[in-house]
């Protein structure tokens, strides 16, 4: 048992995707609500959680060397996230860590933190806001509606870390993005494994929320989301059939225009050894529908080459593909074998040199796709969300069309008049591969 000096401080490393990221936040909403510090320090903290990811190898060394890092640095040190499902592993490297949880697991972190380092309660000073404790910006937030995925991608190990699909009650979901918006939050970037599956688990049963009957299913989630009066941007959705019902919400303002599809291939071949959806000529058909019904449509997506088995052939389709769709954004990795992926086990693996070159000339071809995109928005008008503070002349912004982190930037000349979270209209005056840059109206 640790022997904290006043109030008992804990310091948090959250690694990973945003999935992750609120994982983390209701750990460390949990901690303040139970009366403990956050410590943004290794000096201050008593103990160390490290929110680990494990979904491909580089991941795992990153998690491995953070969770060391904070062993020499600290010494008391739990860990959590996606690689706590390995717990030989971590063990294997760092015999001293005091316990290991796996994703999603809140209250196993609580429990081995009150086990370590307890506390008496006192709930007059043990205070959190409505919302939870957030680590992003006060303007925007992560809203996670279901845990865990029923596919099983033979190059991911999602399944095996955090379970089949698990969609949360819908009353559950829509109470938490309104207590978002109440707090502040101006956009609302929804999270899953497989957004579009949200509600399969439950039968999409009916639910209810201030009274009225709703199906538990993304379009009514997306519907109600959108009356909030907040940007809901929709991140990692599967291209099911029914996510054509969703793009009217966007023509209509009550949705972002922008989707997040992670496609990964476009062979037959290569997707059918990835267990992917492989009518290519259906996806790009559907792509083209929704931006006949929506023009300003903007599509995220993310693709794997060097997948055991892919040939020039395969990859010069894939090109012949992103000429196709005209992707807004796309990130390109090369394939990763990770431990307990099932397509390690396929023939035919791409030499590590080919997996980069392939990567190299797939994103050379992207950013002209990209830079073309873009230029549909010179000498528009557009809403601009400032995210933050390039210098005195220069605020960094984003128009609804890009999500934060991942997407681009506006650069807008403002001369130092905008305001940090708020949205104003900016005037675009040139555009180069990845960003805009306008003036302040």
């Amino acid at each position: 048992m640790i022997n904290p000096a006043v109030v008992p401080q804990v310091g948090m490393i959250s690694l990973g995707c945003p999935k992750a990221l609120v994982d983390t936040e209701g750990i460390l909403t949990q901690l303040r609500l139970e009366g403990y510090e956050i410590s943004p320090r290794y000096e201050t903290a008593d103990v160390v959680v490290v929110n680990t990811c494990g979904f491909i190898e580089s991941a795992v060394e990153e998690s491995l060397d953070a969770i060391g890092e904070a062993m020499q640095k600290q010494g008391h040190v739990i860990v959590t996230g996606c690689l706590g499902s390995q717990a030989d592993k971590i063990y294997a490297q760092h015999p001293g860590v005091l316990a290991i949880t796996g994703p999603n697991d809140t209250e196993g972190v609580m429990r081995a933190i009150r086990g370590v380092l307890p506390i008496a309660h006192n709930p007059f000073i043990s205070l959190v806001p409505p919302q939870g404790i957030k680590l992003t910006p006060s303007h925007y937030a992560y809203l996670k509606i279901s845990e865990g995925c029923n596919h099983r991608c033979t190059f991911c190990i999602i399944p095996s870390l955090r379970g089949d699909l698990v969609s949360r009650p819908i009353h559950d979901v829509l109470e938490e993005a309104k207590r978002l918006v109440d707090s502040g939050r101006r956009e609302l970037l929804v999270i899953s494994q497989d957004t579009s599956a949200y509600g399969l688990d439950l039968r999409y049963r009916t639910g209810f929320w201030q009274g009225k009957p709703l199906k538990t299913n993304i379009q009514t989630l997306a519907q109600e989301l959108g009356t909030l009066g907040a940007w809901v941007r929709l991140h990692y959705v599967y291209p099911y059939p029914h996510v054509d019902h969703l793009i009217p919400l966007m023509s209509e303002g009550l949705l972002a225009p922008y989707l997040d599809v992670p496609f990964q291939h476009a062979t037959p071949r290569i997707l059918k050894a990835m267990k992917r959806p492989g009518d290519v000529e259906r996806t790009l058909e559907r792509v083209h529908g929704w931006r006949r019904k929506c023009p300003d449509l903007s599509i995220r997506s993310t693709f794997i080459v060097g997948f055991p088995g892919e040939t020039d052939r395969d990859f010069e389709q894939l090109l012949n593909f992103l000429e196709e769709a005209e992707l807004d954004r796309v990130g390109c990795f090369t394939y990763s074998s990770i431990e307990g992926a099932v397509a390690n086990q396929l023939a035919d693996a791409v030499p590590e040199s080919i997996k980069l070159d392939r990567q190299a000339e797939l994103m050379h071809r992207q950013e002209k796709i990209s830079s073309k995109r873009l230029q549909r928005f010179l000498g528009r008008s557009l809403e601009v969300v400032l995210d933050a503070r390039d210098s005195s002349e220069i605020a960094l912004g984003r128009t609804i069309y890009a999500a934060p982190e991942i997407d681009g930037v506006v650069r807008v000349r403002d001369k130092g008049r905008g305001v940090i979270g708020a949205r104003c209209q900016v005037r675009i005056t040139s555009s180069d591969v990845h960003d805009l840059e306008g003036v302040l109206l």
